[in-house]
């Protein structure tokens, strides 16, 4: 499987890149692994804040609200059970529930292999011999995804970051990158174009092979 190359400066180069095809030709029959990754990753960054008060936590309602008996309302022995309103939350967020979904290394692999072989085959992915934006300014590295035919959302994956090429890429909306290494399921199937380096492409290859 190869596809269009580009050189660093946005022109079509001469030659083009084979996909290794144990990472970019998997078959993929059921798409539940991909699943499976796609909300662990959500679930994983996921940031526990939300806490709801238990009637013990409210405060006040230490009084008895109104007489036991002659009033013809139910009885109550705090203004702050959960019927009442300011009372406490039944059965509400606590702030220590675990929203980690466990994945190993050999699925999380495979289904990265996965999300990549559908991008290959819906011809997402672009490569290009380096990304290098000297000048630093977003206006180069808009101008260099517009020759490359990167429209939409696009992934840039790098084997590595440096300022110069982090920055403009921050002020591009829709624009996203990413070093080889965090590659990951959500990023690539979130994308409508997936940029990579050669060195990115040799960097994914190693970790596929990893052991």
């Amino acid at each position: 499987m190869s596809v269009s190359t580009f050189t660093k400066s946005g022109a079509k180069a001469t030659t083009s890149v084979k996909l290794d095809k144990k990472v970019f030709g998997v078959e993929v029959k059921d798409h539940g692994l991909l699943k499976i990754a796609y909300q662990a990753y959500l679930a994983n960054g996921r940031v526990n804040l939300a806490k709801t008060k238990k009637r013990g936590e409210v405060r006040g309602g230490g009084r008895k609200p109104h007489p036991q008996k002659g009033t013809g309302r139910a009885r109550a022995g705090s203004s702050r059970n959960p019927l009442q309103t300011g009372g406490g939350v039944t059965f509400g967020p606590t702030g220590s529930e675990n929203y980690f979904i466990k994945l190993n290394t050999r699925s999380r692999r495979l289904a990265l292999r996965q999300a990549l072989s559908l991008a290959a085959k819906s011809e997402k992915i672009i490569v290009i011999d380096d990304f290098v934006l000297a000048s630093g300014k977003t206006k180069d590295a808009l101008n260099l995804l517009i020759k490359i035919g990167a429209s939409g959302k696009t992934l840039i994956v790098l084997e590595s970051k440096t300022p110069e090429t982090s920055r403009p890429i921050r002020n591009l909306p829709g624009t996203q990158l990413i070093q080889a290494r965090y590659l990951n399921v959500y990023g690539v199937l979130n994308a409508d174009k997936i940029v990579f380096s050669t060195s990115a492409l040799l960097a994914i290859d190693a970790l596929m092979e990893a052991k």
